[in-house]
């Protein structure tokens, strides 16, 4: 898969879940260990529209609770490799887009909310690079793989779609600012850019030595010396190659 730009598209706002609807889709997740198909996330977001909670409140789209219930089904399965998912589970059809989770307060209301309106998302492709996804298209669960979605990547075509394991899919990693150098450590895993003449990807780096400099008028003059986890080659960089996970 050829390297293409990284860059932000418009997204749907999306205003969020109240505490109350996101502590009963968890609850749900632990007890059946499952996503629901659509016809329970359906009667479930009917339920949410008609509760108290939800007054004043935009109306839930049922895609919109099935896309919190694959983040928090991504987030218990990591934590807890107790979780298991059924055989004869179907694998859902409906297209489908991941948004925001940022956790935000209404303070009118009393609730916490979870604003779901900037949240983008990156996916490692099998060619061990990692690509900012524009869509998630589906997902399946496999007897010996577990959960995987299918997934669209920005700047490519339907014949790019590929299948990914939920692990390989995180928030998009953000560009490292000259002033945020100082929070950089040997033994940090990030995201650096490498370029060759064949060749422009993404991939997972981790920082095995720093040599600190002075910055001057062009900003960051440090050198981070990383080995590529795909490969194991190493290779000294400036820190506008490297971005990091948000905290």
């Amino acid at each position: 898969m050829d390297h293409r730009l990284r860059f932000r598209g418009e997204k749907n706002v999306f205003s969020g879940f109240t505490t109350a609807e996101m502590d009963k889709m968890e609850r749900i997740l632990k007890e059946s260990g499952q996503l629901p198909n659509s016809e329970v996330i359906k009667k479930l977001t009917r339920g949410f529209n008609r509760s108290a909670g939800r007054a004043g409140k935009p109306v839930l789209k049922w895609t919109e609770v099935q896309n919190r219930f694959l983040v928090k089904l991504q987030d218990l399965i990591s934590k807890d490799t107790s979780l298991t998912v059924p055989n004869n589970f179907p694998p859902a059809q409906e297209a489908c887009a991941l948004e925001n989770i940022n956790e935000t307060s209404d303070m009118s209301k009393g609730e916490k909310v979870i604003d779901l309106s900037n949240m983008e998302f990156e996916a490692k492709s099998s060619d061990d690079s990692w690509y900012d996804v524009e869509t998630f298209i589906t997902h399946r669960f496999l007897k010996s793989g577990g959960p995987e979605v299918l997934v669209r990547y920005v700047g490519f075509g339907t014949e790019e779609d590929e299948w990914v394991h939920a692990k390989n899919v995180r928030e998009r990693s953000v560009p490292l600012e000259h002033s945020e150098c100082n929070k950089v450590m040997v033994g940090d895993t990030l995201l650096c850019f490498q370029e060759k003449t064949d060749q422009a990807r993404y991939y997972d780096v981790q920082v095995i030595n720093i040599q600190r400099k002075l910055h001057d008028i062009r900003g960051c003059r440090c050198i981070f010396v990383i080995r590529y986890e795909h490969d194991n080659s190493e290779e000294s960089v400036r820190l506008n190659r490297l971005c990091c996970q948000t905290e």
